[in-house]
């Protein structure tokens, strides 16, 4: 008998999990605005080596959504706990492999392509995990509950961010020579140690209860994939509509944001790394209240506002970036960041719902890692050409992230009429009768 109830432990598993997943994705993405083009990508042109860096940060995206059919189809044959113990060894052993990498000076082309290698195998990883994570934790919580404990695998996002920036705050504080040399790879090579401790930790979770339901029944789906893609398509699209802003804006504020202000601000990236730091703490502390507010008010309702919210956000927070006192960067910066958080906390366990359990991982995945893949990953890129092309003028940019946040409410809009439509939510479960 075990002491802990399983739904909080699974809960805490999904945390702990995705908090280590992300640290990983985040320490590439931080390097990726820092430093990775100079060691991978030199160029005589600083803006080229950070396209070419952010473009090998959007290769990670690209293998996602065939990760999330890959793992989502296994995820349904198999199960969601067997899944994530491999997405978690995946990950750990290429990030710390990417620590590792001879530099561009040393092997030339090799090192490039090592690179982008160990990048896929990052985004086929956390093409798996993110699907398996949520349905952990919320296929283990009780019926009324299952938002607030979804919430807990979305965490992982902003506590993961919140160990990468410790992680390069540490190693930036080297000499330049020093962190361009070997400090950057450290927070890389800490990934071993962190994925060792996610395997103990996932290991002593049981199977979610309703998959094993499905399983004991013998209602698990032959292609689940093919059966999600037939019957849910328009459960797909919307949700990978309604999570774009949740997705998207997070590597606009926290990795786009450190080379605007950086290249076209002139502001040093110690007091912009100090600002994100400050912002990931209170975006740690605002999503499970978001959550819980959810809960209360009627999650459909809360997601519409806040979509809505975050269309207007970036204006605010653009001026009061533009004062370049940390103060009023920082309260601008959570402002976006508060509100894109409350939609990223809630969407999980809103869009679970929307698909039968033995189709579940695959179409939560395959909706989740199209939107990244499409949206996430080229939002730094984007954001740098913008930034490139209208220097001086933020206004593009700002109205860059309002179009992220209108699919966004799109997107929340379609699933809230699916799910209120019984022929429709309920037709996979037609595929077996």
């Amino acid at each position: 008998m075990h002491t802990t109830p399983q739904p909080r432990r699974a809960a805490a598993a999904a945390f702990i999990g995705t908090t280590i997943e992300f640290y990983d994705f985040y320490i590439y993405a931080t390097a990726a605005a820092l430093v990775l083009g100079q060691v991978f990508f030199p160029s005589s042109d600083p803006v080229m080596s950070t396209l070419a860096a952010f473009g090998s940060f959007a290769v990670g995206f690209i293998a996602r959504p065939m990760a999330g059919m890959v793992f989502g189809h296994l995820g349904d044959r198999l199960g969601r706990k067997k899944m994530l113990l491999v997405t978690m060894a995946l990950m750990g052993l290429a990030t710390a492999g990417i620590g590792l990498l001879p530099s561009y000076a040393s092997v030339g082309i090799w090192a490039p392509v090592g690179l982008i290698v160990l990048r896929l195998i990052q985004g086929i990883s956390v093409g798996g995990e993110w699907g398996g994570a949520v349905l952990m934790a919320s296929e283990h919580a009780p019926a009324k509950r299952k938002t607030f404990y979804a919430s807990f695998a979305q965490l992982g996002s902003p506590a993961g961010l919140l160990l990468a920036l410790i992680a390069f705050r540490l190693v930036t504080s080297l000499e330049p020579e020093d962190f361009l040399a070997w400090g950057w790879r450290l927070p890389f090579l800490a990934s071993g140690v962190l994925m060792m401790v996610g395997l103990m930790i996932r290991s002593g979770v049981h199977e979610s209860p309703e998959f094993a339901k499905v399983r004991d029944n013998n209602e698990t789906a032959r292609y689940p994939v093919k059966d999600v893609i037939r019957t849910c398509w328009r459960q797909i699209l919307f949700a990978a509509a309604a999570v774009t802003i949740g997705s998207a804006g997070f590597f606009f504020t926290n990795t786009f944001m450190i080379t605007y202000v950086t290249q076209y601000q002139g502001i040093p990236r110690s007091t912009i790394l100090d600002c994100l730091f400050l912002v990931t703490i209170i975006q740690l502390l605002s999503q499970p209240i978001s959550a819980l507010l959810a809960e209360r008010i009627g999650e459909g309702r809360f997601l519409k506002l806040v979509a809505l919210l975050c269309m207007v956000t970036p204006y605010p927070m653009f001026l009061l970036v533009g004062t370049q006192n940390i103060v009023l960067m920082t309260v601008g910066i959570a402002l976006a960041v508060v509100i894109l958080s409350a939609l990223y906390a809630v969407i999980a366990g809103y869009m679970t719902q929307a698909f039968p359990v033995h189709l579940r991982y695959s179409g939560i995945s395959i909706a989740y890692q199209l939107s990244c893949a499409l949206a996430g990953g080229t939002t730094p890129l984007i954001g740098t050409l913008l930034a490139s092309k209208f220097s001086g003028q933020w206004w593009p940019l700002a109205v860059f992230f309002t179009l992220l946040s209108a699919l966004s409410l799109i997107g929340v809009c379609g699933l809230a009429r699916l799910r209120a439509n019984p022929v429709v939510t309920h037709a996979a479960k037609e595929v077996y009768s």
